[in-house]
């Protein structure tokens, strides 16, 4: 089955997009926008766009739009990805963080592998950590990638990126594979609460945390939506506290109340 996206049906899932979730699908990407929706099509057995369209609108395809922004949305990550932001963090900031209560919020943790990073940084630099309050905070707005991080399983190439101390320390192979598949230890795990959040809805959490990860996403996003998104994590951040943007995301075209450290990093 083959079905053109055309110019009026990719304005209208573009707005519709950009009303859910903040997503600015620019005109370059309709070639996307069609190849990701096709399975959509395939899977409800749709013959085009506008009839797929008509569906989601339907009283019966409220939950369509769930799976809409899941095939929208680019989930690409790895463990301890951008290492310069693992490492000062481990060499700068977990240093300072002498409290008992800790908090941290990786705001678009995909599969869950950054959050998991974070937590091994974690049990590796702070002392007594099993009797420390630390807890991390990951969220997405994507339920398919939530429920892989709930499950906290990946194949052995996923775990290439990871020293081999790391692998045998906090995972444990649970199937031998093909695919080979290891699974995030349990003391790692009970550190992570994984929750569905869409980052332009209201925050139930109330903060305030110390370091903030959201990375890798505000590139999807248009100048007013990353201004009111960056100034939204000001308010739950403590003073002193961390802003983590990815490294193709600086701060510098829009109007905030942070202190530039270094490459996307950012304290309030």
């Amino acid at each position: 089955m083959s079905a053109e996206l055309g110019e009026k049906e990719f304005k209208k899932i573009s707005r519709l997009v950009y009303s859910l979730c903040g997503i600015y699908l620019r005109d370059g990407k309709q070639a996307l926008v069609r190849a990701r929706l096709m399975k959509r099509l395939r899977a409800l057995h749709l013959s085009d766009f506008e009839t797929y369209l008509k569906y989601i609108e339907s009283d019966g395809g409220h939950q369509e739009i769930g799976c809409l922004i899941d095939v929208i949305t680019t989930n690409k990550t790895s463990f301890f990805r951008e290492p310069e932001h693992f490492n000062y963090l481990e060499k700068k900031i977990l240093p300072e963080l002498t409290c008992r209560r800790l908090r941290f919020w990786t705001a678009a943790c995909s599969s869950g592998e950054e959050s998991f990073s974070l937590a091994m940084l974690l049990r590796e630099n702070i002392s007594d950590s099993d009797s420390k309050d630390m807890k991390i905070l990951a969220t997405d707005i994507s339920a398919r990638m939530l429920e892989k991080a709930r499950r906290a399983v990946y194949a052995e190439p996923d775990l290439g990126g990871l020293p081999p101390v790391f692998v045998s320390k906090y995972f444990f192979r649970i199937q031998e594979g093909p695919p080979r598949l290891w699974q995030v230890k349990e003391n790692i795990r009970k550190m992570v609460r994984v929750a569905r959040l869409n980052l332009m809805d209201a925050w139930p959490m109330k903060g305030p945390f110390d370091v903030i990860f959201c990375r890798n996403v505000m590139i999807y996003f248009d100048k007013p939506t990353q201004e009111k998104l960056i100034n939204r994590f000001w308010d739950l951040l403590d003073p002193g506290g961390y802003l983590f943007v990815g490294h193709s995301e600086g701060l510098s075209a829009i109007s905030h109340k942070f202190r530039y450290i270094r490459p996307a990093v950012y304290r309030k």
